[in-house]
């Protein structure tokens, strides 16, 4: 528990004959923050940038002999903005005291405590506050946005006697303030019934079969939870242009969607025609914002038209590379961190029906309800996610309820099969979606509504 604020800035500047990048970011503490001190700290910064890029364009045009391809960075146009943007919220975090917020988690974290004797641990986290982002460029651009934010986490873990542990870890969030907490998120409902529901959830489990895996595909119907992460990892990541460039090759791998230039899948059906997906920072979300990092005017991104690739998330250098306009989506965790391509609100594309209608149309398969924790292979051309819970359906009814499980497919394979989208839409928090070398943690906006394909099942192996 505790309060805390920050400041910190970020230099990214271009400069040499062939031309390259120099960047310069830090903390600020609170003896530094006075305008004479922090006038002399920027300086310095901005000096030091500059020689970083001199050293790198030099570098540059010394291999450039042994490496043709090598040519300087240019940028995308876009506008200048001159704009100011508020904090939006109902209650000011600034007006929740500390003691607030530590007497609602007691309280809480207690009485999941006591809804049963087989709850072995509960803990509740809930954090507001509100980021201030100046962006100023040597083009004319000054941008002053603000966003509060709001964060619920529950985690909960059951066991009877003698039996196999479960556990749940979840979160609800939005930017707006602590009214967040009361109800104005994805769930419509407080943080402690929120907590209360995952809690009887994960005891219910308790007393689930553990789900068996298959050797074949099976007909699976996903809800909009587990599709916040399934576009997260198989859409998400390999449509951002850095990713699909290679610049992450070392750290964090490629993208199925973009071999070279000429071999991707631009203009190419990589999904069913049911099936489009976006990435909107304009909707509510965590991935919600007006300007990026750059000041270029966020947009939404069509990734996937009725199953056709048509784009990648982009910054201006890689706007320029590919020749697609810059489309605002360069952001950085602190403005000390060198900005990356990220997710904004990057969801599947709310289609038109029922998903009640959508189970019943089955008659032999599984409803994978609610994500875990995924593996992705180094493109992403294929995944492994496990659920929260999985039921049977049989004759178009959910039967049996199972733990521990979840599927994996190729994720082309995944897409194509698609044959229902549901009407049901709804974007999910995801606070810790990690990029970067040093490592950047960003909060994202996933989700999408129910869908219905085929996948294998992951579980218990049959002996």
């Amino acid at each position: 528990m505790g309060e805390d604020s920050s400041i910190s800035f970020g230099i990214r500047m271009l400069a040499g004959e062939m031309s390259a990048w120099g960047f310069y970011g830090q903390p600020i503490g609170e003896t530094e923050s006075n305008p004479k001190t922090f006038s002399k700290i920027v300086t310095l910064g901005i000096n030091r940038a500059h020689a970083r890029a001199i050293a790198n364009a030099n570098k540059k045009a010394e291999f450039k002999p042994i490496a043709p391809a090598l040519t300087g960075v240019n940028l995308a146009k876009t506008d200048s903005s001159r704009d100011v943007i508020g904090a939006v919220f109902d209650e000011d975090p600034r007006n929740v005291s500390l003691k607030e917020v530590i007497t609602l988690c007691t309280k809480i974290s207690g009485e999941m405590h006591g809804i049963s004797e087989d709850v072995q641990y509960a803990a509740l986290d809930a954090q507001t506050g509100i980021r201030r982002e100046l962006f100023c460029s040597t083009e004319g651009a000054s941008i002053d946005q603000s966003y509060a934010l709001t964060q619920g986490t529950v985690a909960v873990v059951a066991q009877k006697a003698g039996g196999v542990p479960e556990v749940c870890y979840d979160y609800l969030g939005n930017l707006r303030g602590w009214e967040v907490i009361k109800d104005k998120n994805v769930y419509k409902q407080s943080l402690a019934d929120f907590a209360f529901m995952r809690t009887h959830e994960t005891l219910e489990l308790t007393e689930a079969d553990f789900l068996p895996a298959t050797n074949d595909a099976v007909v699976v119907v996903t809800n909009p939870h587990f599709n916040a992460l399934l576009v997260h990892e198989i859409v998400g990541h390999p449509t951002e242009a850095d990713r699909a460039l290679k610049l992450e090759t070392a750290y964090a791998g490629r993208s199925w969607l973009f071999r070279d230039f000429h071999d991707n899948e631009l203009g190419k059906q990589i999904a069913s025609p049911l099936l489009s997906a976006y990435s909107d920072p304009s909707i509510n979300g965590y991935g919600h914002y007006k300007y990026d990092a750059e000041g270029t005017p966020a947009k939404r991104v069509n990734l996937i038209e009725n199953g056709v690739l048509k784009e990648f998330m982009n910054g201006r250098e890689y706007a320029a590379i590919l020749n697609y306009p810059p489309n605002g989506s360069m952001r950085a965790t602190e403005s000390n961190y060198v900005p990356l391509v990220r997710m904004t609100n990057t969801v599947f594309a709310n289609g038109n029906k029922s998903p009640a209608e959508i189970i019943a149309e089955v008659k032999e398969g599984y409803f994978i309800v609610n994500h875990r924790i995924p593996s992705i292979s180094e493109s992403r051309e294929n995944f492994r996610i496990s659920a929260q819970k999985v039921y049977r359906i049989e004759n178009g009814k959910l039967t049996k309820l199972y733990r521990q499980g979840g599927i994996t497919a190729d994720s082309k394979d995944f897409l194509m099969n698609v044959d229902a989208v549901g009407n049901d839409f709804a974007v999910f928090p995801i606070p810790n979606c990690g990029k970067g070398q040093p490592m950047q943690v960003m909060r994202v906006g996933n989700g999408g509504p129910t869908l219905r394909s085929r996948a294998r099942l992951t579980g218990r192996q049959e002996s």
